[in-house]
């Protein structure tokens, strides 16, 4: 009997023991340490989203954060443990709520010290780069977090942690999307000096940044770094839409704050914006710190000039010579001063991502030289832009009415993603859409709902040309849509063209070649191709966005069929828009006027 006392409460304590664990592996950090989430992408089952066996310590670690946690707990318990070195942010999560009390935990991690020596912020940053159509990973933009060594806003000491699918060289734009939209890759967090960032976004592919100081006090970032060690060569899944660059840096705040509420929802897209949107909402953003790119700053110069300075300000930067002659002489010092500058913020841009040769470098250097001769002038600032997350949601519903021929119409349009040139272009770039997947239903008094169109994709850029820049303007679409081939009905179609567009004033007429092939039941071969061209203006005033375009194709199947559209919107409110269009189609000797009003609503 004297040995009966000491085993009841050895086995109330293991039983004790047994639910403080059961009730430790619930917490909000543990889970968030092994990327178990509260909501939901389209592939969670309530398990990790790290797809890699060397992160679990439990056979079923993946599935069981309990199971987890006990073997995390063998694993750490001993004080030369190895598992240590590897897992500091768990020791860490143990320690505090199992009274662990070593004062030296990590004494044999020789390489961790080094690594947490040289790694370490009082301040982190979210970083939203804007969307570069020309790159199919960030099309929509792209976000990575910035860790700031001080206040003093040093940020070439800082370091960058960006998560990004793990390609080759070998792999394609189109062979990208694919993989990326089948989580064909790898996607992993690597840890890089911001100023190699700073490069890469706004000096080489020309792209606004955005800068979102966070509030997390120091604990907060110790455990997102400490974590952020763990996550080292460490693979998760990596998918297009949602579990991408910025699902995962939520993951990585939801480590620093537990309980934040920022994955608290089902994810069916997870875009650069609404991460920032996600973390301003929850009160998590302190300040925001507009970058332009050397692409703007030279706008920015070229605004300050008339149109005869900014002809001699290239002639300029062709032949520095151009300095001496008399028609650069005439004009007064300070208006000399600009054309120089913006003649060697011209040649040091569009050299920037070639070698530089001696032609080059002796250019540069002499108008850096008329720059210092002349008197100094302020540097032109560029504008400030709406915030990205100011603008409207991601996604839309639209409802319309209107008449086709002597048929009345209703319609109702849903878009998952993301922009196109009429609705109100705060917060995004102008000239610039995105579209994908989106589905219009259609009923008329003679009609039950039918199909009228599905969009997968339509991609535009059309960038302004000026004296200074001469970028090319494209488009690519695909999917259904209701044509005219005999009869008017449903056809699958591939359609995509170049050329350029320019700006006057508020308005920017473009034109572009195009090509096409289309997929109808009533043409007799399975694929007919043909070309054509499209002209179009675009205007912009206030919160009126106009367009007026053409489009004509010929086939090889000598059918033409042309459409001609003049669209405008009004946009109500930051969420809400009303647009009219009227449209002529046409082909052979014969067309179709429609005429729509539609209300749009956006949403995240």
């Amino acid at each position: 009997m004297r040995f009966a006392l000491p085993c009841v409460i050895l086995l109330y304590c293991l039983g004790a023991q047994a639910a403080d664990l059961e009730t430790l592996a619930d917490q909000p950090r543990w889970r968030a340490l092994l990327h178990i989430n509260p909501g939901a992408t389209l592939r969670d089952r309530q398990r990790s989203y790290v797809d890699d066996d060397d992160f679990f310590l439990a056979a079923d670690g993946a599935d069981d954060p309990l199971a987890e946690l006990r073997a995390t707990r063998r694993a750490l318990a001993p004080a030369d443990a190895a598992e240590r070195c590897r897992f500091p942010a768990r020791y860490r999560f143990l320690a505090e709520h199992l009274g662990w009390n070593d004062p030296a935990p990590f004494a044999h991690c020789a390489d961790y010290q080094e690594w947490r020596a040289a790694v370490h912020a009082k301040r982190a940053v979210l970083v939203f780069p804007a969307s570069y159509l020309n790159s199919p990973s960030s099309m929509f933009g792209h976000t990575l977090m910035r860790l700031d060594q001080g206040d003093d806003g040093a940020v070439w000491l800082s370091w960058a942690i960006n998560f990004g699918a793990v390609t080759t060289e070998q792999d394609n734009s189109l062979f990208y999307i694919y993989r990326g939209l089948a989580g064909g890759y790898p996607g992993r967090f690597n840890l890089v000096p911001y100023v190699q960032k700073i490069q890469q976004y706004s000096n080489m592919e020309s792209r606004d940044i955005w800068e979102y100081t966070l509030d997390l006090d120091q604990s907060e970032i110790d455990w997102m770094i400490d974590h952020l060690w763990e996550l080292k060569d460490i693979n998760f899944d990596y998918y297009f839409f949602d579990e991408n660059c910025s699902f995962r840096l939520l993951e990585l705040v939801e480590v620093a704050r537990p309980g934040s509420g920022l994955l608290d929802d089902l994810r069916f897209a997870e875009l650069p914006v609404n991460t920032v949107r996600a973390l301003d909402q929850e009160g998590l953003v302190t300040e925001r710190h507009y970058r332009p790119s050397k692409e703007q700053e030279l706008q920015a110069l070229s605004d300050r000039l008339d149109a005869g300075e900014r002809a001699l300000a290239r002639r300029l930067a062709d032949d520095p010579a151009v300095a001496e002659s008399a028609a650069f002489q005439a004009y007064p010092e300070p208006r000399r001063a600009l054309m120089a500058r913006a003649a060697y913020r011209y040649v040091r841009f569009v050299n920037r991502k070639a070698a530089r040769t001696e032609e080059v470098a002796g250019r540069s250097f002499a108008l850096l030289s008329l720059v210092n001769r002349l008197p100094p002038v302020p540097e032109p600032v560029p504008a400030a832009k709406a915030p990205p997350e100011q603008g409207h949601g991601s996604q839309m519903l639209a409802a319309a009415g209107g008449q086709r021929g002597a048929d009345d119409f209703g319609e109702l349009t849903y878009r998952l993603t993301y922009h196109d040139l009429l609705d109100n272009r705060r917060g995004f770039l102008a000239g610039a859409q995105i579209q994908g997947l989106g589905v219009t239903l259609r009923s008329t008094e003679s009609q039950a709902v039918n199909l009228e169109a599905l969009d997968l994709v339509s991609i535009r850029s059309l960038a302004p040309r000026n004296e200074f820049s001469k970028p090319l303007s494209w488009y690519v679409e695909g999917g259904l849509e209701r044509a005219w081939a005999g009869r008017r009905r449903l056809a699958r179609y591939v359609q995509g063209g170049a050329g350029g567009s320019w700006r006057l004033g508020n308005a920017q007429p473009y034109l572009l070649a195009s090509a096409r092939a289309e997929n109808n039941s009533d043409f007799a071969p399975l694929i007919t191709t043909g070309g054509g061209a499209e002209a179009g203006i675009l205007y912009h005033a206030g919160r009126w966005q106009w367009q007026l375009s053409s489009a004509g194709h010929y086939f090889t199947n000598d059918v033409y069929r042309h459409r001609s559209t003049l669209a405008v919107q009004y946009a109500l409110a930051r969420q809400h828009g009303l647009r009219a269009e009227v449209e002529r189609e046409g082909w052979r000797g014969d067309g179709d006027t429609e005429f729509k009003l539609q209300w749009r609503w956006y949403f995240d």
